[in-house]
């Protein structure tokens, strides 16, 4: 089963990136090109039906997958970054995280109106992230086709935030 082969390679990092966290570590995956051919086959078959436009990859670790499925897909694959990463012509979006805020951006011309979008980002936590990533496809009349996920932490309900837009929400490790 793809999630126990995913599993098996994921490491765990005690009190990262502070005190009383366990970091779920992604990068070991990338040692193993039999299961990230496995991977990126896996997102595409499940989302195969959506009449895929774009990819749209969240910073940083949403290009890795993102990216080899855009690819595999032949789509275009779009960025979104931490502000000021970008060097075009932008939009941004804030949100709020538990201390403090972020923004993240978009360039101008990435999405063009009417596409059907799947929004990738390696892990779903609080969904904070995923949902500004929607709103900036939304900010370019774009339609959140789906989300895609490594990994998704139950427990912290990000999946609630993100309904909204659609009802297609993939996830191919749950913790």
């Amino acid at each position: 089963m793809l999630e126990q082969k995913i599993k098996s390679v994921i490491r765990d990092v005690a009190d990262f990136p502070k005190p009383g966290i366990m970091f779920k570590d992604i990068t070991p995956i990338l040692h193993h090109q039999d299961l990230c051919n496995e991977i990126v086959a896996e997102f595409a078959s499940l989302i195969a039906h959506k009449n895929i436009n774009a990819i749209v990859g969240v910073e940083s670790r949403g290009f890795l997958f993102g990216f080899a499925l855009a690819n595999k897909l032949n789509v275009p694959f779009v960025l979104v970054r931490k502000s000021g990463k970008l060097p075009y012509k932008k939009i941004s979006y804030n949100y709020d995280l538990e201390y403090g805020s972020a923004t993240v951006e978009m360039q101008v011309d990435e999405i063009q109106k009417g596409w059907n979008v799947l929004i990738h980002d390696d892990l779903l936590a609080t969904g904070g992230t995923a949902e500004a990533a929607a709103e900036l496809v939304k900010m370019q009349n774009g339609n959140v086709a789906g989300f895609a996920f490594l990994v998704e932490l139950d427990f912290l309900k990000g999946k609630e935030k993100l309904t909204q837009y659609t009802d297609t929400i993939i996830s191919l490790v749950n913790y």
